[in-house]
């Protein structure tokens, strides 16, 4: 075992902060035009076949307890792999969301390599979708990404530039940096100090909804939206922002929307949302790790203006981005760097607990390529993206941008948001209301 095998310290809390109820798994539905009513089973060989060939697909996650990493974890091959315990081929047709919701419940089994891709006949006899299961703690959202495309039909890509060869880094630091190594350190406890206030303050004076944050029953439902993305530029050109600022908008509006119509009104009601922030650098330390920091951004489920709700989550935006990733209440996962592996192992429970503390709603976006993704010739039409849930919260929303069109993929505890298909509809009157407000 070498440092490099070590998780992450990121990582590392993902795999401890899980729990039976609380998994901490990262999904994504990817539905796919079918040839032939076998095109399920042949895409079910066809992912076993090729997970073999994938170094990160074999990785399972093993506890240490050596002295120099006591309560850390290692990543490493497992020597019994075997893709036929990874890959499920379903025998029933399935409504694709409905079983979604019921296999994002069941955690992935951590003796093993922790992945799932789960093959679904469609009930029309000409599509399929594929359920992918990534731990946290196996990949972030670029890793998942990577992973997925890895089993997928190979892509014609442009060449990759060569990078300039690099001198081997020693492991002791140069004694002519000490200072600068000893300012950095004192720079990194005051960062810290800075972003743990700024958590107590995003608390005060906070109104969510019992909707948001009801207690957690472990149970799981999902759903997806399509919408268009010339009518997401449409709204942009006119009100300004980015697309992801039109994208968060229009789930505080749906948040109005759905609220007031089961009752529970949006009189008041500003939730915290995390925004998560890709702080991946390719050289890094820990390359498969999660590097991850965050964005706060109070939505204006209040605002009755579509408008001035637009305006308010561009202006958070633009105030997070001038702050940078580094700061502010959304920086927390950053503190995950400064606490030691036994106490990411004592603490993980606690820090499950913490979450309802620091937000109230996940609002993630994940990448897709541009180009069109196959399974054994069958195109993918959408691709659902599924965030885990934290404990003490209700909802998690995530989003992806492929080939012309936005999917956000829906993921609630299904005791606590039975119409989570409500909520899907609101997405979309909100789009609507938008484009309305813009006059397009």
């Amino acid at each position: 075992m070498t440092a490099d095998d070590l998780l992450a310290p990121l990582d590392l809390a993902f795999w401890n902060i899980e729990s039976t109820d609380h998994p901490m798994h990262l999904g994504a539905l990817g539905v796919f035009s079918a040839g032939s009513p076998a095109a399920a089973a042949h895409a079910a060989d066809l992912l076993a076949a090729r997970a073999a060939a994938v170094p990160g697909l074999r990785m399972r996650i093993r506890d240490v307890w050596q002295p120099l990493a006591f309560g850390g974890a290692v990543r490493e091959p497992d020597p019994d792999f075997d893709p036929r315990h990874h890959v499920r081929l379903h025998d029933r047709a399935a409504d694709f969301q409905a079983e979604a919701g019921r296999l994002m419940e069941r955690p992935l089994e951590r003796g093993r390599p922790p992945w799932e891709a789960h093959v679904l006949p469609g009930e029309d006899g000409m599509s399929f979708a594929v359920l992918f299961k990534f731990h946290h703690a196996l990949a972030d959202g670029l890793r998942a990404l990577t992973l997925a495309a890895a089993v997928l039909d190979p892509m014609d890509l442009p060449p990759r530039r060569p990078r300039p060869a690099q001198p081997a880094a020693s492991r002791l630091p140069d004694v002519r940096r000490l200072p600068g190594l000893l300012r950095g350190a004192v720079s990194e406890v005051g960062r810290a100090l800075d972003i743990g206030a700024s958590v107590a303050v995003s608390g005060l004076g906070v109104r969510s909804s019992a909707a948001l944050t009801a207690v957690s029953t472990g149970t799981r439902r999902t759903a997806g939206v399509v919408i268009d993305l010339d009518d997401v530029h449409r709204i942009r050109k006119v009100a300004g922002g980015t697309v992801n600022d039109v994208l968060i908008a229009v789930v505080a509006g749906a948040l109005r929307r759905w609220l007031d119509e089961r009752g529970d009104g949006s009189a008041g009601v500003r939730p915290r949302a995390l925004i998560p922030v890709s702080q991946r650098r390719p050289r890094s330390a820990h390359p498969q790790g999660n590097r991850l920091s965050g964005y706060m951004l109070r939505l204006p489920v209040d605002d009755p203006d579509p408008l001035g709700r637009l305006a308010h989550c561009r202006t958070a935006m633009d105030r997070n981005k001038d702050a940078g990733p580094g700061r502010g209440a959304g920086a927390v996962a950053l503190l995950a760097d400064h606490v030691p592996a036994l106490g990411h192992r004592l603490g993980g429970p606690l820090a499950a607990q913490a979450a309802r503390l620091w937000f109230d709603i996940l609002v993630t976006s994940v990448p897709l390529p541009g180009f069109g993704l196959k399974l054994g010739g069958n195109a993918v039409t959408e691709v659902f993206p599924y965030a885990p849930l934290a404990r003490g919260q209700a909802l998690a929303v995530a989003v992806s941008t492929y080939r012309g069109q936005v999917h956000y993929g829906l993921v609630a505890d299904a005791e606590a948001v039975p119409d989570l298909d409500r909520f899907a509809a609101a997405l979309t009157a909100e789009v609507e209301t938008l484009i309305t407000a813009c006059g397009s």
